[in-house]
């Protein structure tokens, strides 16, 4: 981890934020306690425990790995609905196969982001190829859910499938960090990522002993998850590790620093940097369905149990129904 990086990252268009812009407080530091998901692959539930004010728009996020697999080890999910939010996987070692029941689907690996607008409905899959069942290997990711306003929550289905190489790649004024915008805007720099609510996704790495004080819009709500190392966050300097979301306040910039060492299996501080316009809309959430109320959650089962949101394809039914 990475797998996306660059040799000199003095080479890249460089962000600072203004020396006038009010730093972003910190109003919390939680711990994602371990879980797993789909056939039984190990996750960490970033935002287990934070209220939804703070996170509107995003809903969930799990942090997939980073584990090593045996040979016949590697996991995926089954065959499962969805309705009414984004899925977005970010998978940055390993490789994952993913298909829906309208034809659409296709593989990402190293650094790849699958973003699927659920939108109106479909079920879907993700799994290993059955070359990496065999082989083993690493695995490590993130899918993070993102909702939809009531007016887009019905719209068509959609996939796109951002390149590791397609992330727009920047750096802080001494070269100290490494920023890949997935999506949305970073100081004026865009990322390849088409989002319905407005958000933006970096991964960033800072290298020991390194700041980055960030820009970031005031309408957005600011948060920073740890993939991997220690650091701290904000101007006063809260102590973070590893499996911690920190929450950010009001403001124009944020701020992360790595610890000066880190451990021999991770050089570097990763983080995940997360901001979004809130949506402000009632949500009723259960499952794979997220909507506005009741009713529609009613209704999205009701479709689902109809087939109304798909079949799996013949050639796929077993053994994952």
């Amino acid at each position: 981890m990475p797998a996306v990086t660059v040799e000199n990252p003095l080479t890249l268009p460089r962000v600072e934020a203004p020396a006038d812009a009010a730093a972003r407080p910190v109003l919390a530091v939680t711990t994602a306690p371990g879980g797993f998901e789909g056939e039984g692959f190990p996750v960490r539930r970033a935002f287990a425990g934070i209220n939804y004010k703070y996170l509107d728009p995003f809903i969930m996020m799990d942090q997939m790995g980073e584990v090593e697999y045996a040979p016949g080890e590697p996991k995926g999910t089954p065959w499962h609905p969805h309705r009414g939010f984004e899925t977005v996987t970010y998978l940055i070692d390993g490789t994952f196969v993913h298909q829906d029941s309208h034809g659409g689907g296709g593989t990402i690996t190293d650094g790849d982001t699958q973003w699927m607008t659920a939108g109106s409905g479909l079920l879907h899959i993700e799994a290993p190829p059955e070359s990496l069942v065999m082989s083993g290997g690493l695995f490590h990711g993130l899918q993070l859910w993102v909702n939809l306003p009531a007016k887009d929550k019905m719209k068509d289905p959609r996939y796109q499938d951002i390149r590791g190489g397609q992330v727009k790649l920047l750096t802080t004024a001494d070269g100290g960090a490494l920023l890949r915008v997935i999506a949305g805007e970073l100081d004026g720099h865009e990322g390849p990522g088409i989002t319905h609510t407005p958000i933006t996704m970096v991964h960033a790495t800072v290298r020991p002993g390194a700041e980055a004080t960030l820009p970031w819009r005031e309408d957005y709500n600011g948060l920073v998850y740890v993939l991997a190392g220690r650091g701290t966050v904000g101007a006063d300097r809260r102590p973070v590790h590893m499996g911690q979301t920190a929450v950010f306040g009001a403001g124009g910039s944020l701020t992360v620093r790595a610890d000066e060492s880190q451990d021999s299996n991770t050089p570097d501080l990763e983080v995940v940097i997360l901001g979004g316009q809130p949506i402000r809309e009632p949500m009723a959430h259960y499952g794979p369905f997220v909507m506005n109320t009741k009713a529609e959650l009613q209704q999205a089962f009701d479709d689902f149990q109809a087939g109304r949101l798909g079949v799996i394809p013949t050639a796929e039914r077993l053994p994952h129904t």
